[in-house]
């Protein structure tokens, strides 16, 4: 397996020692399925103070960060791995943490703990793959299937559910019946989980390439971590722009938009408002006029409950409201919306548009998807020529006007008019004549 040198240098450490040592979990999964391997997860026989003996006879420096639970940080050649002791699992009465653990000698007993047959596979070089739960076969059929009682290890953890569909949302896998059956019947144990792990599980989820299908099949157990979701599940849209319901058009839209967390988010929440906006004309046909800014408002309270970051609540807090408003193709208008918005967040709204509209009536949506490539298109060549659209692209600056004698506010509104009259082509931007117009039109 293609594993860094240095972690199989801490195992052989451990060997050396006279314990056995493993790599396991997500590390193993995704070896065996030749997908980019990330963090690296060790299971050893050696109790926690073996293992740190065994590491200071060798001058290895770690870290004893879980040590009430067997784990100790391994700091190596500038990388760091998780090094677990054998261990079988006491209640877990919080539906999270289990109350005490136990070390073991067995490693079949420390990966009959573990979530999910996947992620239940133990490999290195002295011995090979061991694979007691038939992980490998799973991987090869694409299942997620949880070890032993699935009941009973969502029981334990219950954000063990979120991981589980999001392994089917980053591995296009599928959830075995009695797994998922499981997950139906505990999902309400969510409500017991920190809001900050349901957010990390939550956000792989939607940046995973099945997550239109998992969106799609799994949106019980999305209520119950975002039930302001749940109002759209069944919203019909009766017009000649819509081919799907408010919740398949979101799961499509969330699918078409690119793996950017915030602009996934964005899609997912950007039309909750069509719940309480929704009306039916004399002729049948449905509008949700203001649905923006509700749906606005609901983000908001969303984003906040499950403790967003800052910079991906900035961002989806700009695009939510104005997810519909019409950009068009003319540079004028354009540079107009970059002085507004910002490169970033223009950019980001021209994908938002691309993903809403790619998630509607293809029949009406053809020409508004070209004129977003010619949106973008003029977009490139403003920033490619460096076209003035910002105050500070101007010829002249703060010192110019005071210069001039303008004071306070005056200087700012100064600057203001003459970067719209340069946008305009009503100006060239030179400083001689953004001064002489100044001293025209403004003092």
């Amino acid at each position: 397996m293609t594993i860094s040198k240095n972690a199989k240098a801490v195992i052989s450490v451990l060997e050396d020692a006279g314990y056995e040592a493993f790599f396991v979990g997500g590390c193993v999964r995704d070896c065996i399925m030749k997908r980019p391997c990330g963090d690296v997860d060790i299971t050893t026989s050696a109790t926690p103070g073996e293992l740190e003996k065994a590491l200071s006879n060798n001058n290895i420096k770690f870290i004893e960060t879980g040590l009430k639970h067997g784990t100790v940080t391994v700091l190596f050649n500038g990388d760091a791995f998780e090094v677990t002791t054998y261990r079988t699992d006491g209640d877990y009465k919080d539906n999270r943490h289990p109350e005490n653990v136990r070390f073991v000698k067995s490693l079949s007993e420390d990966l009959a703990r573990r979530d999910f047959t996947v992620n239940a596979i133990a490999y290195n070089d002295s011995v090979g793959t061991v694979d007691i739960f038939g992980g490998k076969e799973d991987i090869d059929n694409k299942i997620i299937r949880a070890v032993g009682d699935p009941d009973k290890r969502f029981n334990e953890d219950a954000l063990r559910i979120m991981r589980a569909i999001r392994f089917a949302s980053v591995l296009s896998f599928n959830i075995e019946d009695e797994t998922k059956k499981a997950i139906y019947k505990n999902k309400e144990l969510l409500k017991n989980v920190s809001l900050e792990r349901i957010f990390t599980e939550l956000s792989k989820l939607l940046t995973g390439d099945n997550v239109f299908n998992v969106l799609m099949e799994y949106r019980e157990i999305i209520a119950v971590v975002i039930p302001e979701l749940e109002p759209i599940f069944n919203i019909s849209q009766n017009t000649k722009w819509h081919i799907y319901d408010v919740w398949e058009h979101t799961c499509k839209s969330v699918e078409q938009s690119p793996k950017d967390l915030a602009l996934r988010i964005t899609m997912l929440l950007h039309d909750i408002g069509k719940a309480y906006s929704k009306t039916t004309d004399e002729n049948g046909t449905d509008h949700f006029k203001g649905h923006q800014k509700i749906s606005a408002v609901y983000a908001e309270n969303i984003l906040k409950r499950l403790k967003a970051p800052n910079e991906i609540y900035d961002r989806v807090m700009f695009l939510v409201p104005i997810h519909d408003m019409h950009i068009g193709t003319e540079k004028k208008k354009i540079k107009k919306c970059l002085s507004k918005a910002g490169e970033k967040n223009l950019r980001d709204l021209i994908e938002v548009k691309r993903a809403d509209k790619l998630a509607q009536n293809p029949q009406m949506t053809q020409w508004e998807l070209i004129n977003l490539d010619i949106t973008q298109a003029v977009l490139d060549e403003i920033i490619a020529e460096g076209e003035p659209f910002r105050v500070k692209d101007l010829a002249v600056n703060g010192n110019d006007m005071l210069s001039l004698g303008l004071k306070g506010k005056e200087v700012g509104n100064a600057l203001n008019t003459l970067i719209d009259k340069v946008i305009n082509n009503e100006l060239v931007n030179e400083k001689d004549e953004l001064i002489s117009y100044v001293k025209r039109w403004i003092l």
